[in-house]
C-alpha cells in the first residue's frame, strides 16, 4: 500500500471548485498549507490558514506573477526521493521541507483562445509554473501525490484523514496528469499551428470500453478528443443494451443526415448508408416513408428523427426490428410503448457539434480534412435546359442531401418527398444508378435522381431516363457534360448543376 502521511500541501489552482472544503479538511487533519496569489486569497477568505509561498521561497513573485514557484525551495521539495540519503542531505542543507501533495489546475487558456482573445492575450494565458509543478510532483510520485481536478479532492482528502496517500492512488493522479500537461501542450500546438497545421496534435480520453469493434475478435473502445462536445457525449440513453461499435458507427452517420434534412424528416441507416430518408407532417409519416423506401435493408438498422420521438412514431416503430432511434425528445407515451423493447436503443440527443475535423486512420499516419458541410441550395444551381417543377426541387433538394451522406460512388431516387432507391459504394455511377433503380422497381417512374459526382458518360443518363426519371441534380464538370445535358433533353429531363461534388469513401 506503501501510505505516505501528507504533512504538507502546495495549492495553486485558476479553478477555485470545492478549493474551500479542501482546505479546511487539510487543514483539520494538520496539513500545512503553502499557497500563493489568488488561491491563497480564496483559502484565507474561506478561514483556511495559508503560507505564502514567498515566505517558503524568501524570494518576491517577479514578472507580474510569471515567477513565483520556479524556485529550487519549492522544486527540491517536490522532486525529493526521500528514499536517496543524497537527496534527503541536500534538502537539510538547503533546509528545504518536502512537500507530499500538490494540488494545481492551470491557467485558461484553451477557454481563452475559444473567445476573441488577442495573440498577446493567449500567451499571457500558457502557464509555466504549473505544468513544472504538475510534472515534477509526476515524476516524484513514489512520494508525492499531485491533484490536477477537482473531481478527485474528496478522494485525496479522504485518504490524508485516513493516514496518507497509497502508491496506488498516487500512480492514478501522475497517469491523470502527465495527460492533462500533455493535452493543454497539446491545444498550445494547435492554437499555434491553427493557420497552418503542419503539426496536430490530438489528445484523445477513453469514455468506455466496448464490448468488441466492427467484428467480434477486434477489441474497441470509444474515446473522446479533449474539451470534445460530440452530440453522443451529451446524449441520455433512455433504454436498450449498451451501445456497440457499430452502433456508434451507424447513430453517427444517420444524426448527421437527419441534422441536414428538413424538419418534419426521418432517415434509416445500415452500415453508415441510407436505406430510407423522407420528410412528412409528422414524425410518424416521415418514419412510415423511409421504411418503405427497403424495407428489407431496413430490417436491424438505425433510425434518425429530426423531431420528437412521440407516441404516434413508436406505435409504428414498435413493430419493427430496429437497433438504435436518436430523437432530438420522447414523450412519456413513446417511452412507455418502446420500453417494452427491452433490446431497443434509444439516445434523446442535442445536434451535433459544429467540429469540422475528418480524421481516418491509415497505416501509421493519419488523414485529415475539414469535415463536408452538406446543404441543399436550389437557388444556386444552374438548370441546363428545362427547369424543373417546384415539385422537382423539392425533391432533388431531399436527394441531393442524401446522396452527399451516402458512400460513393452514390444515386438516390425520390419521389413525392421520401427516398424509394438509393444505390450506394458502387464502383461506377451506372452500377449505382442500376441499384437504385432495381430497389425502386415500379416506383421510379417519375422520381428525381442526385447523384454525388458528376456522370462521366451518357449512360448513367439514359438507365434513368428508360426508368421514367424525370429530374436530376449533379455537380457537373465532366468532360462530357454536354453529352450528358443533351441525354436528358432528348428524354424531357430537367437537370440542374451543383458545381459542388460530395464524394464519401
Amino acid at each position: 500500500m506503501n501510505r505516505i502521511p501528507v504533512r504538507r500541501a502546495l495549492i495553486s489552482v485558476s479553478d477555485k471548485t470545492g478549493l474551500a472544503e479542501l482546505g479546511h479538511r487539510l487543514h483539520a487533519a494538520g496539513v500545512e498549507i503553502v499557497s500563493s496569489g489568488g488561491t491563497a486569497g480564496a483559502l484565507r477568505d474561506a478561514g483556511v490558514p495559508v503560507r505564502p509561498i514567498t515566505d517558503v521561497t524568501g524570494s518576491p513573485e517577479m514578472l507580474g506573477g510569471r515567477v513565483k514557484t520556479l524556485h529550487p525551495t519549492v522544486h527540491g521539495g517536490i522532486l525529493a526521493d526521500l528514499g536517496n540519503g543524497e537527496h534527503v542531505a541536500d534538502l537539510e542543507t538547503r533546509r528545504i521541507e518536502p512537500i507530499q501533495l500538490v494540488v494545481v489546475n492551470l491557467y485558461p487558456f484553451e477557454a481563452t483562445v475559444a473567445g476573441d482573445a488577442t495573440p498577446a492575450e493567449a500567451i499571457e494565458q500558457i502557464d509555466i509554473g504549473g505544468p513544472a509543478m504538475i510534472r515534477a510532483a509526476a515524476k516524484n510520485h513514489a512520494w508525492v501525490a499531485v491533484v490536477v481536478s477537482p473531481d478527485r479532492y474528496d478522494e485525496v482528502a479522504s485518504a490524508v484523514e485516513a493516514g496518507g496517500t497509497t502508491g496506488d492512488l498516487r500512480a492514478d493522479l501522475a497517469r491523470e496528469a502527465f495527460f492533462l500537461t500533455a493535452a493543454y501542450d497539446a491545444a498550445i500546438v494547435n492554437w499555434f499551428e491553427r493557420d497552418g497545421a503542419d503539426r496536430l496534435v490530438l489528445p484523445m480520453e477513453k469514455v468506455s470500453g466496448l464490448r468488441y469493434g466492427e467484428n467480434p475478435h477486434q477489441p474497441a473502445a470509444v474515446y473522446t478528443s479533449v474539451g470534445g462536445e460530440g452530440w453522443w457525449l451529451r446524449a441520455e440513453q433512455v433504454q436498450g443494451k449498451e451501445m456497440s461499435f457499430n452502433n456508434y458507427a451507424d447513430a453517427e452517420a444517420a444524426w448527421r443526415l437527419v441534422d441536414d434534412l428538413p424538419p418534419g424528416s426521418a432517415v434509416i441507416l445500415k452500415h453508415m448508408n441510407a436505406c430510407g430518408a423522407a420528410t412528412g407532417d409528422s414524425a410518424a409519416e416521415a418514419f412510415g416513408k423511409a421504411w418503405e423506401c427497403d424495407p428489407l435493408s431496413a430490417f436491424g438498422g438505425v433510425v434518425g428523427l429530426n423531431q420528437p420521438l412521440d407516441g404516434d412514431t413508436a406505435a409504428v416503430v414498435a413493430p419493427r426490428f430496429v437497433e438504435v432511434v436518436v430523437a432530438p425528445a420522447i414523450t412519456d407515451e413513446a417511452r412507455e410503448l418502446l420500453g417494452r423493447k427491452k433490446n431497443l436503443r434509444i439516445l434523446v440527443a442535442p445536434p451535433p457539434s459544429d467540429d469540422d475535423l475528418d480524421v481516418r486512420g491509415i497505416d501509421g499516419g493519419l488523414l485529415v480534412q475539414k469535415r463536408d458541410a452538406v446543404a441543399a441550395a436550389p437557388d444556386e444551381w444552374d438548370a441546363q435546359g428545362r427547369a424543373p417543377t417546384p415539385a422537382e426541387i423539392d425533391d432533388l433538394a431531399l436527394a441531393w442531401v442524401v446522396a452527399a451522406h451516402a458512400k460513393s460512388n452514390a444515386i438516390v431516387l425520390v419521389r413525392d418527398g421520401a427516398a424509394i432507391g438509393i444505390g450506394a459504394g458502387d464502383q461506377s455511377r451506372v452500377g449505382a444508378a442500376e441499384r437504385a433503380l432495381a430497389k425502386a422497381g415500379d416506383r421510379a417512374a417519375g422520381s428525381v435522381c442526385a447523384s454525388d459526382g458528376f456522370f462521366p458518360f451518357r449512360d448513367g443518363i439514359d438507365v434513368l431516363a428508360a426508368a421514367g426519371v424525370t429530374a436530376v441534380v449533379e455537380p457537373g464538370g465532366s468532360v462530357r457534360d454536354d453529352e450528358v445535358v443533351d441525354a436528358a433533353a432528348e428524354a424531357g429531363m430537367a437537370i440542374m448543376f451543383t458545381h459542388r461534388r460530395h464524394f464519401r469513401h
